[in-house]
């Protein structure tokens, strides 16, 4: 379910794979691993990617249904 929501975040920002990497400072390859369920990212990669795709921890990880991030 990570790699699905991940994808779908992705998706609703209108990013590329290669945008989301870049952010985060890794290589393409690292980051499609997690896309494709093949690798889960550190907390504090799960925190950045949070930060920037606007979504919960909690959603991203399928413990909660509520998508957006709360101020």
């Amino acid at each position: 379910m990570f790699s699905e929501r991940l994808k779908a975040a992705r998706g609703a920002k209108g990013l590329t794979q290669q945008a989301v990497a870049d952010h985060l400072g890794i290589k393409l390859a690292a980051y499609q691993h997690y896309e494709y369920n093949f690798r889960k990212p550190s907390f504090d990669v799960l925190a950045n990617l949070c930060r920037f795709l606007q979504c919960s921890a909690d959603w991203l990880l399928d413990l909660s249904e509520e998508r957006e991030l709360r101020p």
